[in-house]
């Protein structure tokens, strides 16, 4: 009975080996578990990071130094080069920067002056043009275009926001003028390059309106409202002086200068081929060059005579006869000397080889 158990037990032990083994091979010979995991789908490859933005303005002037920060990444700024929505546009303490966007929107940044580009939408004849700037410090004049009139243009301050129709201003914000402090930003009106006056509307960072601005060389000095009071900034109307406005309007002409300027330049960029430089072309002659001594065409030089001198050579001079071309440059013309006439017969020779007149006798007594 005993020897029956245990060859029972044995009988069971060698059952769970031979599973264990077969399950073993199973699992080291190409099977179905194998398949199953080959037919896993692969984790697909991540996309392709998006292509660059489209460049919507250029630099069109600058004296000394500017810079852009793009993507955080600081570089300076040269002339001609593009500009991308979300840059970050300041100046040196020796800088001024004329930038003109593709609808020709221009701005002139002073020295110590910083303005981001936070959103700019245009297409020519397009119903849904929009950009918006932020000026952050310094002394920026600015000339509005197409998407001012057919669209809607605003700029933001650290205390204001200016709703742009059409115009040409003047946006003055003290260092370190923030929401928070009382520092004065100075929003002013100009009149345009024609003459023409448009519109700024100012309203405070929580929509707001604040007063509106349609008469050229007039402004508002955005200044904390009073204590307790709804609005948390007030317009308060300036009083320009001439001299004021004359240090104003020059900063609007550079603005005027710097969109002519950059008008050319956004062209340019636009159209590559227009950028080619002006060769010149094949047996062209320069400014001051001497033209070849060739006769024109259609005319044709007798036998024995000399050619005609071609257009702007200068006239050849006869020699004497007996004499020697001098090389370089030819001299003053010289008169050619004829032989002297016959002296008739009976007339006195005079000194020199010629005959004197006979001189009438006095008939007096």
């Amino acid at each position: 009975m005993a020897c029956s158990k245990i060859a029972f037990a044995m009988l069971i032990l060698a059952s769970v080996v031979a599973c264990s083994a077969n399950a073993l091979a199973q699992a080291d010979t190409p099977g179905q578990g194998r398949l199953a995991q080959a037919s896993t789908p692969p984790t697909p490859p991540s996309a392709p990071a998006t292509a660059a933005a489209n460049p919507i303005g250029s630099v069109a002037t600058l004296q000394g130094t500017a810079s852009v920060t793009r993507n955080n990444a600081g570089s300076a700024l040269t002339v001609r080069d593009a500009i991308y929505q979300g840059d970050d546009l300041q100046t040196g303490i020796d800088g001024t920067l004329g930038i003109t966007f593709d609808d020709e929107t221009t701005f002139t940044l002073t020295p110590n002056s910083r303005i981001t580009v936070d959103d700019f939408v245009y297409r020519e004849g397009g119903a849904n043009n929009a950009a918006v700037f932020n000026i952050f410090g310094g002394t920026v004049a600015f000339v509005a275009a197409e998407v001012a009139k057919t669209g809607d243009m605003k700029i933001d301050t650290p205390t204001a926001t200016m709703g742009i129709r059409g115009t040409t201003g003047l946006v003055e914000i003290p260092a370190g003028a923030t929401a928070d402090t009382n520092g004065q930003v100075s929003i002013k009106l100009y009149a345009d390059a024609d003459g023409r006056v448009g519109r700024i509307e100012v309203f405070g960072r929580d929509g707001t309106q604040l007063g509106i601005l349609s008469r050229g060389t007039t402004g508002f000095a955005i200044r904390p409202g009073a204590p307790g009071a709804a609005q948390r900034f007030t317009a308060v109307p300036l009083q320009i002086s001439a001299q004021e406005a004359a240090r104003d309007r020059s900063f609007v002409r550079q603005a005027f200068a710097a969109q002519l300027v950059g008008r050319q330049i956004n062209i340019q960029r636009r159209n590559p081929n227009l950028r080619q430089p002006n060769l010149q072309r094949p047996n062209q002659l320069r400014p001051n060059q001497p033209r070849p001594n060739v006769p024109r065409p259609g005319l044709r030089t007798p036998p024995g005579a000399q050619p005609l001198p071609s257009p702007g050579s200068r006239p050849m001079l006869q020699q004497r006869p007996g004499t020697l071309p001098q090389a370089g440059r030819p001299g003053p013309p010289t008169l050619q000397r004829h032989p002297p006439l016959p002296t008739p017969p009976g007339l006195p020779k005079a000194p020199g080889g010629q005959k004197k007149a006979p001189q009438k006798k006095n008939q007096n007594p």
